[in-house]
């Protein structure tokens, strides 16, 4: 019971600041009448009212606010009953108007700047809040995934012991277990690497190692990498030069590991959405200001409305197209790309596959003249 009627006390209490402004506000409201009630009405001090005004704006309740507003309106007006013997005068009515208006205008213009003040407020509090959320959320992410790998690289360990024979002969049907098992486990090495680069990237920037190479030389060395995976999909890999049918290079100045991922992240995208049987093309094109790389697949396609968020972070889409992944391998690329200056983008090829592509500044020729024509720097 004494609890409750202490919180009910507590409720009660006005802020000993707020008693201050409000007995300021009196005061102040007493001294403009003072003057007002002992000139004549053509003297017009009631613009001094808004003190009281702006006091009371940075202090109380909207109801409030407008009760002092009210108070510097009935006392501007009653000036001109009652401290003017002589007749009153149009011009002074017109004074006394102007400044009932203004008076209001003030109180308006004062109330919206506070809420403007408290809606700014209130966004940079959800905003610090968003950012430790994401913050907590990322170094949890990170944490996990770099936990994560110590346990998958010592089960690729055990499986490679296993398929070399050290625990005894393997049969052939556990050979194809074993490849499989292995093949799986690389897999989601891949992901929780990617995964924390990803973080990596956002927090700390990508570091490159900057160096002129080849992007067809690594286009090829990708493609030789996932023969692999296109033989077990029977998808078939062709590399083409856009109008010129010649191999030509396509010199850029890059980092060779990280633009051979966005390469392998591309083709394994269009390999996992290509059907069985289906044709996986690279279209090298050169240009003397800038080359391009596109993989063209003939899958599924992607619809219009996933086009513009197709290098969003975790964005998977909802395509009927076969295969989806985590939706960072098209992210990371972005990421990759941008940091070297280009572009990167995604096109719906009718009647049916898609395109993903990339641009990045070509070195001028007279560059290219001290390197060996097929080095990848």
């Amino acid at each position: 019971m004494f609890r409750r009627l202490s919180i009910i006390k507590k409720k009660l209490e006005i802020p000993q600041s707020h008693l201050h402004a409000r007995w300021l506000i009196v005061c102040l409201f007493t001294i403009v009448a003072a003057l007002e009630f002992t000139t004549s009405a053509d003297y017009v001090f009631c613009y001094l009212y808004t003190g009281p005004i702006l006091l009371a704006n940075s202090r109380f309740s909207r109801l409030a606010k407008l009760q002092v507003v009210l108070v510097a309106w009935v006392l501007t007006l009653l000036n001109l009953f009652v401290s003017n013997a002589q007749p009153i005068e149009l011009a002074t009515v017109a004074n006394r108007s102007i400044a009932v208006m203004a008076l209001g205008v003030t109180g308006w213009l004062s109330d919206r700047n506070d809420r403007y003040q408290e809606d700014i407020a209130q966004a940079k509090a959800q905003l610090l809040s968003q950012q430790r959320l994401a913050s907590m959320r990322e170094d949890f992410v990170s944490t996990l995934s770099h936990d994560l790998k110590t346990p998958i690289l010592g089960a690729i360990e055990t499986i490679k012991a296993f398929q070399q024979g050290k625990f005894g002969p393997v049969a052939p049907a556990g050979t194809k277990v074993l490849a499989t098992m292995a093949r799986s486990h690389r897999t989601t090495l891949q992901l929780v690497e990617t995964l924390l680069d990803v973080y990596r990237n956002d927090s700390e920037g990508l570091n490159l190692q900057i160096a002129p190479l080849n992007l067809v030389n690594l286009a090829e060395d990708v493609i030789a990498q996932l023969r692999d995976l296109s033989v077990s999909r029977r998808v078939y890999i062709d590399i083409s030069y856009g109008q010129s049918e010649f191999r030509r290079a396509l010199w850029v100045n890059g980092d060779d590991l990280q633009l051979m991922r966005v390469l392998i992240n591309l083709l394994t995208n269009g390999i996992n959405h290509s059907p069985r049987g289906g044709k996986v093309e690279i279209v090298m094109e050169y240009n003397s200001a800038y080359q391009i790389v596109k993989v063209i697949d003939n899958g599924a396609g992607i619809t219009d409305g996933e086009l513009p968020h197709l290098f969003e972070r975790f964005y998977q889409g909802h395509s009927h197209r076969q295969a989806k992944g985590s939706g960072l391998g098209l992210y990371l690329s972005r990421q990759i790309i941008e940091a070297h200056g280009g572009i990167i983008w995604a096109e719906n090829r009718l009647p049916h596959g898609a395109l993903f592509g990339f641009r990045l500044p070509a070195i001028p020729p007279y560059e290219t003249y001290s390197f060996p024509p097929h080095s990848t720097g």
